[in-house]
C-alpha cells in the first residue's frame, strides 16, 4: 500500500498543476493543515530536478504568507475570544508572563520552528495571540522557511538519484521516521506550551 501512495504522490508531482497544489499544501500547512508541504516538494524536485529552486521558492513564499495567517488567527481570535476566557478563569496575568517571555525569544523560536519537523503552524499562532512584532515574525519566517525548503531543494537537486534511490529502498522506514517526528513534534507543543 505504501509502495502505491508513493507511486501516485510521484505521479501527481509530474502534474501540470503541481506547483499550485504545492502553493496551496505550503499555504495551509503554516497555519493550520497538520501535513507538510514536503509530501510534495520531494517527489516534485526528484521528478524534475531542473526546478527544485523554482519548487523550493513556491513552498517559501507560500509558507510564509500562511504563516501570517496564522499570525493573524492568533491576533484577531485570541483577542475576541482567548483573552476574555483567560480573564474569566484568572489566568491573564499569566499569560502576560507567558507573552513577555516569549517575546523575548520569538525570533529564536520561530525560527527554530520553521526549520525543524516542530509544528510551525502553532508557532505563527502563539506569535499572534502573544504580540510577537510582525515585522521579527516573518523576517524570521522568511530565513526558517527558505533554509529549509532551500536545502531540501538543494540536496535532491545535488545528489538526486542517489537520494531517490535510497527513498525508494528505505521508503517504510522513512515513513516511519517522518510520522515519529510529526507525532513527536505534536508531544513537543504539548509539553511546551
Amino acid at each position: 500500500m505504501l509502495r502505491r501512495l508513493y507511486d501516485w504522490t510521484m505521479s501527481l508531482a509530474g502534474h501540470r498543476h503541481a506547483r499550485w497544489l504545492l502553493a496551496v499544501i505550503s499555504f495551509i500547512e503554516s497555519s493550520v493543515f497538520p501535513i507538510p508541504p514536503d509530501v510534495l516538494l520531494i517527489p516534485m524536485v526528484l521528478a524534475e530536478r531542473a526546478r527544485a529552486w523554482l519548487y523550493a521558492t513556491i513552498a517559501t513564499v507560500s509558507s510564509v504568507a500562511g504563516g501570517m495567517l496564522g499570525y493573524v488567527i492568533g491576533a484577531f481570535l485570541f483577542v475576541s475570544v482567548g483573552q476574555p476566557l483567560l480573564e474569566f478563569y484568572g489566568y491573564g496575568e499569566k499569560f502576560s508572563e507567558f507573552a513577555a517571555r516569549y517575546n523575548e525569544w520569538g525570533a529564536w523560536i520561530v525560527f527554530i520552528a520553521g526549520v525543524t519537523p516542530f509544528p510551525y503552524k502553532v508557532i505563527t499562532i502563539a506569535s499572534g495571540v502573544s504580540g510577537l512584532d510582525f515585522f521579527v515574525f516573518t523576517i524570521a519566517s522568511i530565513l526558517a522557511r527558505g533554509l529549509r525548503f532551500y536545502l531540501v531543494c538543494g540536496l535532491l537537486y545535488w545528489f538526486g538519484e542517489p537520494i531517490r534511490t535510497f527513498i525508494e529502498k528505505y521508503l517504510g522506514l522513512l515513513f516511519t521516521a517522518f510520522v515519529v517526528l510529526l507525532i513527536g513534534g505534536f508531544i513537543a507543543v504539548k509539553y511546551v506550551f
